[in-house]
């Protein structure tokens, strides 16, 4: 398992690709256009990234359906991310989101929304029971925070 630093890295890099790619495709064009953009950007980062990853559901330990959704992006097999581009984002987006956390059992998602004049507008950090000490007091066991991500 990572530690909350090694999320935080990943997470800072896919922040910073994602801010080139805006950078220098703009808004208004197809998310998978955002998605391949991202993917190359990560890969000569030299971060491992994998396209359009089934997010399988299982009930009662039986697999359900094995490919019933599909994460976006999913960063050294660790980090979900899910690109959007409508004009604002919304709850189900981050709830969407959140289901694949819950769904993989990975712990730390960044929802993207490209259709923004400033990316830092359109970025949602997602968390599902965050390894690590991030705040002492603060039991992450059985929780699901939305982090706003703040970028200076």
């Amino acid at each position: 398992m990572k530690t909350a630093e090694e999320y935080n890295e990943i997470s800072n890099k896919v922040i910073a690709a994602a801010i080139e790619v805006h950078r220098q495709l703009g808004s208004g064009l197809l998310e998978r256009v955002y998605e391949a953009a991202l993917a190359y950007e990560l890969n000569q980062m030299g971060l491992h990234c994998l396209r359009q990853q089934p997010v399988p559901v299982r009930y009662k330990g039986v697999f359900l359906e094995e490919e019933a959704f599909k994460m976006d992006l999913l960063v050294e097999n660790s980090v979900i991310v899910e690109l959007k581009t409508v004009p604002q984002l919304q709850p189900i987006h981050s709830h969407q989101l959140k289901t694949y956390l819950r769904l993989t059992n990975l712990h730390l998602g960044l929802l993207m929304n490209f259709n923004v004049m400033m990316l830092k507008d359109g970025l949602v950090r997602v968390v599902n029971n965050f390894p690590g000490t991030l705040n002492e007091k603060i039991s992450y066991l059985n929780l699901i925070i939305i982090l706003r991500t703040k970028i200076f």
